[in-house]
C-alpha cells in the first residue's frame, strides 16, 4: 500500500506537469463540428456511445480526452497507445482540434448504465470502495471517486462505463500491451497486477452502475 501512495504522488506530479504548462481551453462549437462529422460513428454525437467494445466519452475529464487523443497520435514517433482505429482517426487532427474535441465532449450530459450481475454487486462494491489488502489491492475509489467522476485533470471520470470495455482496458493494463501502456508511472500496470479475471469482472459491472 506504501508504493501505491509513492505511486500516486508520482501520477499527480507527472500529470500535473504535463497538462499544467498552457491548459488552454479549447472551443466546444468547433469540437461539435469535428465530433458529428467523424467521432459520431462510434461514440455517438453526443458521446454516449451505444456501442460496448467503444467507450462512453460524454463527461469525460477534457484533461484526460486531450491525453488519450495526444497518445493516440504520438508526437513524431510510435504513438504511446495502441489502436488502429483510434490511430488513424486522430493523425489528421492538431492540438487545438483535439482541445476542441475534449471541450465540447466533457460538457455533454453522460448517460448511466447499470450493473448486470447482481450476484457479484457487493463483491464490486467492496474491492472499490475499500479495495483488498490481502491481494495489494488499493480501493479504486481513492482515485476515481466514491461515484466514479474521477479528478479533473488527475484520473478520469469511469461511472456508468460499458463494462465490457472497462473489464477489457483493465485486462490491457494488466497484460501491460501496448493498447494501455500510457498511465503515468505505470500507476494501473501496477494497480491490476493483482486482479483476477473475476475481480475485475466484478469491479468493471459495479462501475457500470455508479452515478
Amino acid at each position: 500500500m506504501k508504493l501505491f501512495f509513492l505511486l500516486l504522488a508520482g501520477v499527480a506530479s507527472t500529470v500535473l506537469a504535463a497538462d499544467g504548462t498552457g491548459l488552454k481551453a479549447g472551443d466546444p462549437a468547433k469540437g461539435q463540428q469535428i465530433v458529428a462529422a467523424v467521432c459520431s460513428a462510434c461514440h455517438n454525437t453526443d458521446g454516449n456511445s451505444v456501442i460496448s467494445t467503444n467507450p462512453k466519452l460524454a463527461g469525460q475529464q477534457p484533461e484526460y480526452l486531450l491525453k488519450q487523443m495526444k497518445d493516440f497520435k504520438g508526437d513524431g514517433g510510435k504513438p504511446a497507445r495502441i489502436n488502429p482505429v483510434m490511430n488513424a482517426m486522430i493523425a489528421a487532427y492538431n492540438e487545438e482540434q483535439m482541445r476542441d474535441i475534449a471541450a465540447y465532449l466533457s460538457e455533454q450530459k453522460p448517460k448511466g448504465g447499470k450493473a448486470k450481475n447482481y450476484e457479484t454487486i457487493e463483491f464490486g462494491r467492496k474491492i472499490y470502495r475499500a479495495g483488498d489488502q490481502a491481494r495489494g489491492l488499493p480501493a479504486c475509489a481513492g482515485c476515481h471517486g466514491p461515484a466514479g467522476a474521477g479528478i479533473p485533470g488527475l484520473f478520469p471520470r469511469i461511472a456508468g462505463q460499458f463494462p465490457e470495455y472497462t473489464e477489457a482496458q483493465l485486462k490491457s493494463f494488466r497484460a501491460g500491451d501496448n493498447s494501455r501502456t500510457n498511465d503515468p508511472n505505470m500507476m494501473m500496470r501496477m494497480v491490476t497486477h493483482g486482479m483476477s479475471n473475476v475481480v475485475i469482472r466484478a469491479v468493471s459491472d459495479y462501475i457500470a452502475g455508479l452515478h
